[in-house]
């Protein structure tokens, strides 16, 4: 196993020091982007005289704890790990480990995805909308609870790390505890056929994204007098997410050719990543439309439909010929270079016009999500530049492996694919 693990030598995240300032830095940020943006606070903004006052309350910190969203939050966990366990599902192979096995991984992330959806539909039907308002009301505590699960998680998968046979993560072996701690040092933490990684990385948090989209939308609907009151612009953001939400989730065999899974070890960054960030900060548009509702009219509406659509098409078509020349196949007969190892490098279609075309759709998709919001505050386009940080970090990432793993042949490649996200511009 000293052979397969060797000592990690370089860093990520400027090592340690950045280590810690996202450990800090994450959930600062989730729980700022709340009181930023909410009634509780005073607007979207607050007025900044306020921001103090509240801080220097300890009541105010007091008010971060909700042993009733504790509970639920644990039970939706429990609820997943249940759902995985007990829903059929296939079973799919990985990549080829270090150790020459492959892991086997069962999917039915879709299956748990409808029978949430379901479950939430009778609720609401049988009792109202004003039943699932309570994750509007609880969205401080949900956010400590979820905090609190990601430190449990990250602390558990560390610290069996260090039990004998374990495959570590060729990053997040360097001896720094914090840091390892942070990236990841085991690559597939499991509790027998059970993958933590993989299931955290679909389930849980992505799941509960549609779920508080929902709560949010019949937070609107109880302050408007009905379902049939919601906005045409909560709707969008509802329709644009949930479909996005759908998608991986019905594509899950995608997830495992992914850098998360591969190569990346399951540390604080992916726990809090999957379980903190994306249920609380990506909702922020439907949470700031519940207490703002904002009535776009058609034109704007079909507008931004239009965006979201064509971001859409470019990121599942490109996705689309990936997977199918990764899977052998070509059906549009693209071109491609094959480099000295025998890798095949695309350079027509979408993969010609640049290295990630799919981060474009992302990126207009990202937009449309948060033009319904309207005008009257930046905080709700955090999303999209939030996104775009993050996949430029990404893409540049990718490189530097690409370039260790190719060497020159990576040089010619990016001669003939010149641009890394949008074409002509970056």
């Amino acid at each position: 196993m000293s052979i397969l693990n060797p000592r990690t030598t370089t860093y990520e995240f400027l090592g340690p020091p950045g280590a810690f300032l996202v450990t800090v830095g994450v959930p600062i940020a989730t729980y700022a982007l709340y009181f930023a943006c909410s009634e509780s606070s005073g607007g979207c903004p607050p007025a900044l005289a306020t921001i103090p006052v509240h801080v220097s309350d300890p009541n105010w910190w007091k008010s971060l704890w909700d042993t009733d969203a504790t509970l639920i939050y644990f039970a939706w966990y429990f609820f997943c790990v249940l759902a995985w366990a007990v829903l059929p599902g296939d079973r799919v192979s990985g990549t080829t480990l270090r150790t020459g096995e492959t892991k086997q991984y069962k999917i039915n992330a879709f299956s748990t995805y409808l029978l949430t959806l379901g479950i939430t539909s009778g609720v609401i039907y049988r009792y109202g909308p004003e039943s699932v308002t309570f994750i509007y009301n609880k969205w401080v505590g949900f956010v400590t609870a979820s905090l609190l699960m990601s430190i449990l998680q990250a602390s558990a998968c560390y610290f069996a790390s260090f039990r004998s046979g374990k495959l570590l993560a060729l990053g997040g072996n360097t001896g720094n505890h914090l840091y390892d701690w942070f990236i990841g040092r085991e690559l597939n933490p499991s509790i027998g056929s059970f993958d933590v990684k993989s299931f955290n990385e679909l389930r849980p948090g992505l799941i509960l994204w549609v779920i508080i989209n929902i709560s949010l939308a019949c937070e609107q609907a109880t302050r408007r007098g009905g379902l049939d009151k919601i906005t045409d612009s909560m709707w969008l953001v509802l329709a644009f997410q949930t479909w996005y939400v759908t998608d991986g989730l019905y594509n899950e065999p995608a997830l495992f050719t992914t850098m998360d899974i591969t190569s990346d070890g399951f540390g604080f960054m992916l726990a809090v990543g999957d379980l903190l960030w994306v249920p609380f900060t990506y909702t922020l548009q439907a949470r700031y439309l519940a207490f703002h509702p904002v009535e776009l009219g058609p034109v704007k509406t079909a507008a931004i439909l239009i965006l979201n659509c064509i971001g859409y098409y470019i990121f599942r078509d490109s996705n689309g010929e990936k997977n199918d020349f990764r899977n052998g196949k070509n059906p549009k007969g693209l071109k491609y270079m094959t480099t000295a190892k025998g890798s095949k490098l695309l350079t027509s279609g979408w993969w010609g016009l640049s290295q990630h075309p799919n981060y474009m759709g992302d990126l207009l998709m990202a937009l449309a999500w948060c033009l319904p919001t309207g005008f009257d505050t930046p905080i709700t386009y955090f999303y999209p530049v939030y996104f775009a940080v993050l996949l430029i970090h990404r893409q540049r990432r990718d490189d530097e492996a690409c370039h260790k793993k190719h060497g020159d042949d990576w040089v010619k490649y990016k001669k003939l694919v010149p641009y890394r996200i949008i074409p002509y511009v970056y």
